[in-house]
């Protein structure tokens, strides 16, 4: 009797124990510096939630990859939020990922859910809303908010309406009532520049196809596509990279023209 009270518990608990691992939504691939998650300290190869609220502080990084291989890297002084992460590998249209930028820094490589669902992937922030189209990308909110668009395209929605930028271009959302606009690469404070320099040169960050690291100045100009496993390369390679990105940017002082669509 003991026995088969025993398997009846077994099995109950494990019952009780999939659905958490279903909602099991990235792991931590690599840190450092102070880094939690609701709180509490994150540790390596932790799994996240949906409703897992990240920070890191001052000359932290975490870089985590989701199920669907989409990889984030966090900057410093940023929090974040998993609000909704579904990824179902044989029905594309319940796949969800919503993701919240509250401060700081962050890049994005889009997975599966993105690449195959477009509409199921949005990064939320307090000036705008962004979606993407295959992307790498990165934003920083100092108020206003920057983007820049390493590969693929990104669409910022605002109240005002939305604008499209490609890869290479660098992106202006100065509240949530503003039209998100094309900026030079000149006037991206520096404050900026560091932080899209150091999480371009984050863990490992390859060229995809190209199979070039990002320290070089071809991907510094914006041709990553993807992120691999390793340890964080200096703040110093980071700023180079960005240095990289904004000499070509400055070829014309100008980011390539984006696609604008106005609210009525």
């Amino acid at each position: 009797m003991f026995s088969l009270f025993s398997k009846r518990l077994a099995i109950g608990l494990l019952g009780l124990l999939l659905p958490i691992a279903a909602l099991a939504s990235a792991v931590v691939q690599s840190m450092q510096g102070d880094v939690r998650v609701n709180g509490t300290p994150v540790t390596l190869n932790q799994r996240l939630n949906p409703g897992a609220v990240l920070t890191t502080g001052a000359n932290a990084q975490l870089v985590m990859r989701f199920d669907d291989n989409q990889r984030v890297v966090l900057n410093q002084n940023t929090q974040f939020r998993i609000v909704d992460f579904r990824y179902n590998t044989a029905n594309p249209k319940d796949d969800r990922s919503v993701l919240d930028l509250v401060r700081g820094a962050l890049r994005i490589v889009t997975g599966a859910v993105a690449n195959r669902n477009r509409s199921a992937f949005q990064l939320r922030t307090p000036q705008a809303t962004i979606g993407v189209r295959g992307t790498d990308f990165m934003v920083a909110i100092v108020n206003p908010a920057y983007v820049s668009v390493l590969a693929g395209s990104v669409g910022v929605t605002s109240a005002a309406g939305t604008t499209v930028f490609g890869a290479g271009a660098f992106g202006l959302v100065a509240s949530s009532t503003a039209l998100a606009v094309a900026v030079p690469a000149s006037a991206i404070p520096a404050a900026v520049t560091g932080a899209f320099g150091t999480m371009g040169a984050a863990a490992g960050v390859t060229a995809g196809a190209a199979g070039a690291g990002l320290g070089g100045a071809a991907a510094g100009a914006g041709t990553a596509t993807g992120v691999t496993t390793g340890a964080a390369i200096g703040i110093g390679a980071g700023a180079a990279a960005a240095a990289a990105a904004v000499a070509a940017s400055q070829n014309d002082d100008a980011s390539p023209t984006p696609t604008t669509t106005h609210h009525p």
